[in-house]
């Protein structure tokens, strides 16, 4: 069974860092495209980085410029840094990978079970 976990959440003061890690276990071949998510308080999820197997990213306007999306196939993991963190980033941050091929074949859309990150002095 493939599963993703996120880690490296927190309180952060406005203007710190955090760095999001979430890896992949299981008996992976495999991961194709993985991506970033957030939801805020009473707000709907938004794509915040994406990157692919080929290390082609994406990012959402609101976090251009502070944030990088990186990957270690070796270790199925995908990394988000956040710099110059502010109030509005305060969400809870969701790693998402779009197919991932294992022992048991092929499988789509995974999710973790996300991080807080909370940006507040």
């Amino acid at each position: 069974q493939v599963q993703l976990v996120e880690s490296g959440g927190g309180l952060v003061q406005p203007g710190g860092s955090l760095r999001l890690s979430c890896a992949a276990s299981g008996s992976i071949f495999n991961i194709n495209t993985m991506a970033w998510y957030r939801q805020a308080p009473g707000k709907e999820r938004e794509l915040v980085a994406t990157i692919t197997s080929g290390g082609s990213t994406t990012y959402a306007d609101s976090v251009k410029g502070r944030a990088t999306i990186s990957r270690d196939d070796a270790k199925n993991t995908v990394y988000l840094q956040m710099n110059s963190l502010k109030p509005e980033d305060t969400a809870v941050y969701y790693c998402n990978a779009d197919r991932i091929w294992h022992v048991g074949g092929k499988s789509r859309d995974h999710w973790g079970q996300g991080t807080q990150v909370t940006v507040s002095s």
